[in-house]
């Protein structure tokens, strides 16, 4: 099946409700997609994660180009067949993975030069190359290779940033049209443009004039305040097609999911909720706790009690915090169901109020519970 996107409805606020088609299945948007970085969501089973409410499973290429090797995975079924998902997969591009690489990576027009972090071994990844990876992991949904440009840039550079990447855009579409996939693999464009209104509009309509399945927001939560990443998201995405699905990059927190669905977007990515799950910080419907407080160490009650989870159906808040003091892995298991579990289901809250027209009415509810706090 190809790719499609319906728009369903859109809110009087502006928050919209549609559904993605994909080779592997449809999914509903808005969506989060948990990161599995190296074709695997930490501590979790892809049964989990789809009894969880996972659509999709985002993966990286830059990580899986390292180890085990693109051909390796393709030559074993492709990433589907390789980590036994059978729904749909994004992979990114790598260049993010390459911007905090840092002075180890230098990058020039025929694209980027590094240093495996793993033994050193030099590379480069090209708009070419990120094309022929992706393209051999099989992923549903892939990415342009771009240039992630680095906070604070000035203007100057921002644009030189922009500009590299918009030709690295071209080069990515004209590579993938002639591939074998091209019919069933669907490539995104990014929009850069760092925090300048007037470059990401800019920005917006070269990636635009070129042409995609799909449009990501990328260079923000770079560093910079939040109601700057917010203002930038939001200009953007207004800038983008009404009819072709966006996707903010690496973001965020819940407050920054529901501010950027107000906002229009479709689809979103972060390790947030997996890695502060290993670290101790939960999601819950009235913020975020630390569960290593000691203020836990005899809380007999539910880590949340508004929450339906396996974690929160089954143990205390005292023995998760056991759990975590204790570094049991069993710790990263039952939080990160929870985390995933109160991120899949706050999507799904904001598609069944898009969709009611009553988006305002429940963003309004949730900023007032997270007001309230922790009990």
């Amino acid at each position: 099946m190809p790719f499609k996107f319906d728009l369903i409805t859109t809110d009087p606020t502006g928050a919209r409700a549609g559904r993605v088609t994909t080779p592997h299945g449809e999914i509903e948007t808005p969506f989060f997609m948990p990161v599995g970085t190296k074709a695997a969501v930490k501590a979790l089973t892809p049964e989990e994660l789809r009894a969880l409410g996972a659509q999709i499973v985002l993966s990286n290429t830059y990580h899986l180009y390292l180890r085990p090797g693109h051909k390796v995975i393709e030559a074993l079924g492709g990433l589907h067949g390789f980590m036994n998902w059978n729904g749909p997969i994004l992979t990114d591009s790598g260049g993010y993975q390459v911007f905090s690489l840092g002075k180890l990576s230098k990058i020039d027009e025929a694209g980027v030069r590094f240093s495996s972090h793993l033994d050193g071994t030099p590379l480069v990844l090209t708009p070419e190359s990120a094309m022929e990876i992706q393209e051999s992991l099989g992923a549903d949904i892939i990415m342009v290779l771009d240039e992630c440009t680095p906070h604070p840039a000035t203007h100057d550079y921002a644009r030189e940033s922009m500009e590299r990447t918009h030709r690295w855009a071209l080069r990515c579409k004209e590579a993938h049209a002639g591939a074998e996939r091209a019919n069933y693999q669907a490539l995104f464009g990014i929009v850069q443009g760092s925090m300048y209104p007037d470059l990401r509009v800019e920005s917006a309509k070269a990636i635009i004039d070129i042409g995609f399945d799909g449009y990501a927001i990328g260079g923000l939560s770079v560093g910079e305040e939040k109601a700057q990443m917010r203002e930038m998201c939001a200009l953007t995405a207004a800038e983008l097609p009404a009819d072709s699905p966006r996707y903010l990059m690496g973001v965020g927190t819940p407050e920054d999911l529901v501010a950027s669905v107000e906002a229009g977007i479709d689809m979103f990515d972060c390790v947030m909720p997996t890695r502060n799950a290993r670290n101790g910080t939960l999601f819950t419907s009235r913020g975020k706790l630390g569960i290593k407080n000691a203020l836990f160490e005899r809380d007999n009650g539910p880590l949340d009690s508004e929450c339906s989870c396996y974690t929160c159906a089954n143990y205390s808040r005292a023995y998760l915090r056991h759990l975590f003091i204790a570094g049991e892995m069993l710790s990263s298991r039952l939080n990160t169901i929870h985390n995933l579990h109160y991120y899949t289901g706050l999507m799904a809250s904001m598609r069944q109020a898009i969709k009611a027209g009553e988006f305002a009415g429940f963003k309004s509810k949730f900023l007032a519970r997270l007001e309230e706090g922790v009990k």
